[in-house]
């Protein structure tokens, strides 16, 4: 009856929550038969009723750490309602099974065999927990049989914690007079015979005689015992703690053994685990967080970013981590604010479905950039802390040249912003200093081999490379990889001839194609152009090189594209750094470094999490440049959060500079590697920079607006607007529904801004709405992610703008005419070397990253508006082969900054007696 009923229960939850399960975990350590055979009826049991059951077999070498680490795994995980530790404990090592049992979260102790479960029952509070398996279903037995419990003398034999205790607690509550016997009890037959309820658990054979039980007395024996008997073909029989054959004579009812009481466990274990479910779900909507939103506290005139991002106080990191889905074991945590997420969580989730995928992108941009990634914010706080979505924001880590430069933080701004901001915009949690290392590695590797083959012989260079240990030569696995790859299959070192080892040894670097350059995370001009190896250790060897920042390097973009650790390390390998004297590619493998690579990344890798001001959680991981690399966060944060949002949740992700160069290498690039379709691009427009693109003075930052831009001018505007129709045909090119906010500024007029509105609707975008979201937090957008919603429900005709396959001019010719607006372009000398260079290398079907100004849709950044009928020169072309795209150099650009007059690092300080960081940033 109870599991026909629970079956019942169990069909009308997933009829009403459609893919919920209830989940019951059961964690046995070592291999006991007894064990097995319990664990068995169980898991049948789960399995008629439709609830989801887990089985978690430690081995007999588990240690007391390592059941505790796999229960906090358990308690953390939301699939699991009902969670039992099988016990005896089976291990070669001392556990403490009270440790053991306490550890187990008291709203999935379905087993009711932790403290605070038994105190709460100990105390009446039979509502509000869960009641070990045994004494509940003796419990529902007594029911069965009508008679009414209250009042009633019951005795309870045997004192355990498991059925003694409870159940006496249990009739106790049920408003029976109690008395609890035991082996010691010396009046145990005359306390028997005074019994209504009898229910006997002291694990002695047949204790209690049939003559000690009053007449019509109902009787409980929860014993199982085995006492000899020949004529059984085991020698043994299984009794209970009462001689029933006496025994049921006297009682009215009396359970046998065996198969009473032990059904009625499982059963029990059954319902306590879907009671369990039906609590979750009054807490929690299936699909739905239960998150906690900070309520933001609105000041005007609005203060500094550094003042409201102090005001607001971030929830605990493991708090962000638990209520969006994540299991204990999945975060890593760096201090109370910041987190890694392991990867092991999009395996876990990799058959959810995912959410919708939203790219927030913008116009051609002033110098002063025009509210992107504060957009993006207070998109995610209007969906999350204002309409109740899942919702996760994805963005790039800035870069601390920008920060000690010119640019400031990248934390957005006003009361949209990333928190705590001084955190977001430093050290974060080192992936850009893994970068740095794993990278300058890389050039000192590259130096470092070619001085080698300059100064040894063929044999003294493979003494080295294989050396000979205790007599054995052995190659490693990455030199045997070079040995394929120059044909030779062999692995025995001392079966190489001269030829053989000669082409293994030496990589015949040509100086004069190394593209690998040293970086660092500071803007220093004067590591432009350098010369190396000016010391006479180095014998004479030595050659002008570069820094460049490092958020330029090719392992940034690696790291930004790469699905998994197996992916990031086969990128890593396949990273070009030079050409050989015979003009073949010389990779990161050829110079045995991948390994090493792989391992300085392998914390990198891993997404980072934090929080905005109204606590919606944000991924911030990767930050490649926008310009020689594709400018978008990573792909497995994108991964990651579509899975945690859920089918019906978003993920709004931003792209670097406007919509020509970070939209259209997220779709072109970063979408045709991920696999990923996004369902809507919003387009960030403001007033000030249309004005600018129809005609208005020059903008630079660190000087005052002209007044042009202070006052209405809508025929200013309405021309500007050309870039804003440019945008939205670009984003439509790609199949894909566009919303335009339009980031108001206080210096707008509502005339000024219905116009824009006006003007990107019949340009053919989605919606446009007005957002204040910098004044207001996530208030301000709950239109614009109205919009989004609305556009995000649209099919989606998503296309690439070229194939692979294409000839790579005719792919630049393609991104030049129909992004830019370019009638044609000019390849200079050295750029058709090199697209003869990689197609005869084999990259001629790699995809296009241009580097290209930001400030215009030509190559001239002085062309604003949409400029048509204009030649684009291609002036070089370079190839990131590990990250997989060629970059064509539109015009001259430096990747390494150089610092202001006055750069923002003026305004930064530490305050020594808090140790808090004060400044703009």
């Amino acid at each position: 009856q109870v599991r026909e009923r629970l079956k019942q229960q169990v069909a009308e939850m997933k009829e009403k929550f459609p893919g919920f399960r209830p989940g019951l975990a059961i964690l046995q350590v070592g291999n006991r038969d007894d064990s097995n055979l319990y664990i068995n009826m169980k898991l049948k049991a789960a399995a008629e009723i439709g609830i989801s059951a887990n089985h978690i077999k430690l081995p007999n070498t588990a240690t007391e750490a390592d059941v505790l680490k796999c229960i906090a795994s358990l308690n953390g995980d939301p699939a699991v309602h009902g969670f039992i530790v099988q016990l005896p404990l089976d291990s070669d090592k001392p556990i403490n099974t009270e440790k053991i049992t306490n550890a187990v979260a008291p709203e999935k102790d379905v087993d009711g065999l932790s403290s605070i479960n038994a105190g709460k029952l100990s105390r009446g509070d039979l509502g509000d927990c869960f009641i070990p398996c045994t004494p509940k279903g003796c419990m529902e037995l007594i029911r069965q049989t009508g008679i009414q419990v209250a009042g009633k003398r019951a005795v309870v034999v045997g004192r355990s914690k498991i059925v003694g205790a409870p159940m006496h607690d249990l009739l106790l509550w049920n408003h029976a007079t109690v008395t609890t016997c035991h082996s010691k009890t010396s009046t145990l037959a005359e306390e028997v015979g005074k019994a209504d309820i009898l229910v006997v658990a002291a694990g002695k054979a047949e204790m209690v005689k049939g003559e000690w039980i009053k007449p019509g007395a109902v009787v409980i024996d929860c014993g199982i015992n085995h006492v000899p008997d020949s004529t059984k073909a085991s020698g043994k029989r299984v009794v209970g703690d009462v001689a029933y054959s006496t025994a049921k004579e006297r009682a009215s009812y009396i359970t046998p053994v065996p198969g009473g009481v032990g059904p009625m466990t499982v059963a029990m274990l059954m319902q306590s685990t879907v009671e369990s479910a039906q609590r979750f779900l009054e807490k929690f909507q299936p699909g739905k967080w239960n998150i906690q939103y900070n309520q933001l506290t609105l000041k005007m005139p609005v203060p500094s970013d550094i003042e409201i991002s102090r005001s607001c106080i971030p929830k605990p990191i493991d708090q962000v981590a638990k209520e969006v889905g994540l299991l204990p074991d999945e975060v890593e945590l760096y201090g109370q604010t910041k987190a890694k997420v392991h990867l092991s969580a999009l395996k876990r989730l990799k058959n959810e479905p995912d959410g919708k995928y939203i790219v927030v992108t913008g116009i051609t941009p002033t110098p002063l950039g025009e509210g992107k990634s504060t957009t993006t914010v207070g998109l995610v706080q209007a969906l999350g802390a204002h309409l109740h979505q899942n919702v996760f924001a994805c963005v790039r880590q800035p870069s601390q040249g920008p920060t000690f430069g010119i640019k400031g933080g990248a934390a957005g701004g006003g009361y949209c912003q990333v928190i705590p901001m001084e955190e977001f915009n430093l050290h974060l949690t080192g992936d850009i200093h893994a970068i740095t290392a794993a990278n300058n590695l890389v050039a000192a590797a590259i130096d470092a081999r070619i001085f080698h083959e300059l100064t040894q012989t063929d044999q003294a260079l493979y003494n080295r490379l294989v050396p000979s240990v205790n007599g054995v030569r052995k190659f490693s696995d990455i030199q045997i990889r070079r040995l394929q790859k120059l044909g030779i299959n062999k692995t025995d070192p001392t079966a190489l001839t001269k030829e053989e080892v000669s082409l293994f040894v030496r990589l015949d670097i040509d100086p004069g194609t190394i593209t690998w350059q040293r970086v660092l995370d500071t803007n220093d001009r004067f590591l432009r152009k350098i010369t190396i190896g000016q010391s006479p250790t180095e014998k004479g060897f030595s050659r002008t090189a570069q820094f460049d920042i490092t958020v330029s390097s090719e392992i940034m973009a690696v790291l930004a594209l790469s699905d998994g650790l197996d992916d990031m390390k086969n990128r890593l390998g396949r990273m070009v750094v030079a050409s050989s004297k015979r003009g073949e590619p010389v990779t990161t493998d050829d110079l045995g470094v991948t390994g090493a690579l792989a391992v300085l990344m392998k914390d990198a890798v891993k997404p980072n999490l934090m929080q905005t001001l109204e606590g919606t959680p944000v991924f911030v991981h990767a930050g490649p440049f926008a310009n020689i690399a594709h400018g978008n966060s990573s792909v497995l944060a994108d991964k990651i959060a579509l899975k945690l949002v859920g089918k019906e949740g978003f993920v709004v992700t931003e792209a670097g500079f406007g919509a020509d160069i970070g939209m259209e290498k997220f779709f072109n690039i970063k979408c045709r590697y991920s696999g990923l379709r996004p369902h809507a691009v919003v387009l960030v427009a403001t007033v000030r920079a249309l004005k600018m693109h129809g005609g208005g003075p020059a903008v630079t930052a660190g000087v005052p607006l002209p007044k042009e831009y202070m006052e209405e001018n809508l025929q200013l505007l309405a021309k500007g607007c050309s870039n804003l129709n440019k945008q939205i045909q670009n984003a439509r090119m790609f199949g894909v529904p566009v919303v335009v906010a339009v980031n108001a500024f206080k210096t707008d007029t509502k005339a000024e801004l219905a116009l824009v509105v006006q003007l990107a609707k019949e340009a053919g975008a989605f919606d446009a709405v007005e957002c204040t979201h910098w004044a207001e937090g996530g208030n301000g957008a709950v239109a614009l992610a109205q919009a989004v919603q609305r556009a995000s429900q649209t099919p989606s005709n998503f296309r690439f703008l070229y194939n692979l396959e294409l000839p790579v001019i005719d792919k630049i010719r393609l991104i030049a005419r129909q992004i830019y607006g370019a009638s044609d372009i000019e390849l200079l000398p050295e750029a058709q070397e090199k697209v003869a260079l990689y197609t005869k290398q084999g990259f001629g079907n790699l995809p296009i990253c241009m580097a290209k100004t930001h400030l215009s849709l030509s190559h001239d950044p002085e062309q604003k508006g949409a400029p048509t009928g204009f030649i684009l020169p291609i002036r070089d072309i370079r190839a990131s082969v590990g990250a997989g795209f060629l970059y064509p150099l539109v015009g001259t650009m430096s990747t390494m900054p150089g610092l202001p007059t006055r750069p923002c690092f003026y305004d930064i300080d530490l305050d020594p007696m808090s140790g808090e960081v004060n400044g703009l940033f």
